[in-house]
């Protein structure tokens, strides 16, 4: 249970700091652009599906995503240069700005999530790569299959396929070469450290820029909000039987909001997110980070959570 001593979570609040030119707001993070061109983000507590920010915060989620994300980015930093430079709070990044580009590179190794959802309502192409008959929803595929989505400035993003992108020129034909190279080593490396961690990594996305020219890995990586993971532990025979896997994503935030009749579209309701359900979230993101890293997730005992990044934010000034 949730105690009036507990940090604030961080939802709506607007924070400014020192020599900073820009800000935006976005689904999870705030990013405050500096003056001197790298960016610095905020990971708040607030939680997206179906490209909605739902009414309530999740107690450390911004916390486990931020550190999370940095353990992950230094985990892959000889594959591909990254943008994180500095995180002088739990809950903020510091690094280099980059020309973004505008597609996630998802890459999936289990029929799971969407392209499950595909496939049980008849699909057998996705993103322009051929899904084979007579698969079950979590079967694995012979090879990771890559199915980017174009990314939104505002509402959904969408599917498209390798044709798609380069036939508009959305990214030239070396690069995207380079950037499907890229993935899949860096989902093969999460699938080796969520495997001597006793999890699966099933799918995941990946977001690069361009930084002087070089290709530039950017946003977070394997973390619960970008990933979804099973635990090894008993899947064969959960598959074989028929039988849900279990899970350490957000997806199951999803499947609640589904069965509470609730996927993003116009009319549909939140439905009501109890104190117990976000402890029961905010549990499971921290259970991801303990598992993923081998680390102990340290709780701030500093009830202000705004006055105490604030303070780190301006110490990392001085210091730099």
């Amino acid at each position: 249970m949730m105690t009036t001593t507990a940090p604030e979570p961080l939802f709506d609040q607007r924070m400014h700091f020192a020599g900073e030119r820009e800000f935006y707001r976005g689904k999870v993070r705030d990013v405050h652009t500096l003056e001197d061109g790298r960016l610095l983000m905020v990971a708040s507590d607030r939680i997206s599906a179906f490209d909605v920010v739902l009414p309530r915060p999740i107690p450390f989620k911004g916390q486990v995503l931020n550190q999370l994300a940095g353990f992950m980015l230094n985990a892959v930093s000889d594959l591909v240069p990254t943008w994180l430079e500095a995180t002088p709070d739990p809950n903020v990044a510091v690094g280099k700005c980059c020309d973004p580009i505008r597609l996630e590179m998802v890459i999936r190794g289990h029929l799971t999530g969407h392209a499950w959802r595909t496939y049980r309502d008849g699909g057998r192409m996705l993103c322009g790569v051929p899904l084979p008959e007579g698969m079950r929803e979590h079967d694995a595929f012979e090879e990771p299959i890559i199915t980017p989505a174009t990314k939104a400035e505002e509402g959904h993003d969408e599917d498209i396929s390798e044709a798609e992108i380069l036939s508009s020129g959305l990214v030239k034909p070396e690069l995207y070469a380079e950037m499907v190279r890229v993935t899949r080593a860096l989902f093969a490396r999460g699938q080796e450290m969520a495997s001597s961690r006793g999890l699966i990594l099933v799918d995941t996305k990946y977001e690069f820029g361009l930084y002087e020219g070089e290709l530039m890995l950017m946003d977070e990586v394997h973390t619960p909000d970008s990933s979804r993971y099973f635990h090894a532990d008993g899947f064969q025979g959960r598959q074989s039987r028929g039988e849900q896997q279990a899970q350490l994503s957000k997806e199951f935030v999803r499947e609640w909001l589904i069965s509470g009749g609730f996927m993003g579209r116009e009319g549909d309701q939140i439905p009501e997110m109890t104190d117990g359900f976000l402890a029961l979230v905010s549990e499971r993101y921290i259970a991801l980070y303990e598992q993923m890293t081998g680390l102990t997730f340290s709780k701030p005992e500093e009830v202000n959570t705004v006055t105490r990044i604030k303070r780190n934010i301006e110490n990392w000034h001085r210091a730099h």
